[in-house]
């Protein structure tokens, strides 16, 4: 039964589709079984893996005129799979609000598929609306990436009043299962200021491994591949493959 972690924070531009990405071509590097749901009507994820969101996609997942077993594609990349995505998905907003149990249907989406992977991401919007409440719903974990620049923990404070909402009115279980720093410059003052007021802020749940600013990071998407398959050797997937390491070791 995998493991469901939402990649979730309101504030755009933080390397969460990135991390979401990267996470998941490490983990199946590491020869975990991982499926990646781009939750995400901006579909980076879907376009960051080199894929097309050709229906059925999540919008008819959610909509209930599709399985989510039926709308997962092969990344192409080993042990990787996409449940994939488009604007349309941006309708959900709208067609929810008068829905009855629609925090529930991601959860019930991928309950069908979850025995077939070890890990499940969960690439959430940049807001705090339907979307992201079904995911962290569905989710046992939250993963936070916070980008090493000032403004850091902007609307972090709201964040995490949504995920102690979810866990006391639909989801008891979800936990906080790591935060990440995210574009971290070593030589700036301001990085390392950053990151030690959010270890203060957020103690032990701050991955040790930190995500550097990496150009071949930011290249990777455009050419539509993970940075494993991009530029193995360079910092940023270094970096990817020892957060995945440090997110299993964290869960052993």
């Amino acid at each position: 039964m995998g493991t469901i972690l939402a990649i979730a924070n309101q504030k755009g531009g933080v390397g969460k589709t990135t991390t979401a990405i990267n996470l998941g071509a490490a983990l199946g590097a590491l020869e975990k079984r991982v499926l990646l749901v781009d939750c995400d009507p901006q579909g980076n994820a879907t376009r960051g893996l080199g894929a097309e969101a050709s229906s059925p996609h999540l919008y008819q997942v959610l909509g209930g005129s599709a399985s989510a077993e039926s709308a997962i594609k092969n990344s192409g990349f080993p042990n990787l799979d996409l449940l994939p995505t488009d604007r349309n998905l941006v309708g959900i907003e709208v067609e929810f609000v008068d829905q009855d149990d629609w925090q529930n249907r991601l959860k019930s989406a991928l309950s069908a598929v979850r025995k077939n992977y070890d890990v499940i991401l969960v690439d959430c919007p940049p807001s705090l609306g339907h979307l992201t409440v079904s995911a962290l719903t569905a989710a046992d974990g939250l993963l936070v990436p916070l980008q090493a620049e000032y403004f850091a923990l902007e609307g972090i404070s709201e964040l995490i009043s949504t995920v102690g909402r979810v866990r006391g009115a639909l989801n008891p279980r979800l936990e906080i299962s790591g935060v990440l720093l995210t574009m971290y410059d070593d030589r700036t003052n301001l990085s390392k200021e950053v990151a030690d007021e959010i270890r203060r802020h957020f103690g032990g749940a701050v991955f040790d491994t930190v995500v550097p600013r990496n150009v071949r990071l930011a290249e990777a998407p455009s050419h539509g591949m993970p940075i494993l398959q991009y530029d193995i050797r360079c910092r940023g997937a270094e970096a990817y493959l020892a957060v995945a390491r440090e997110l299993l070791r964290r869960a052993a």
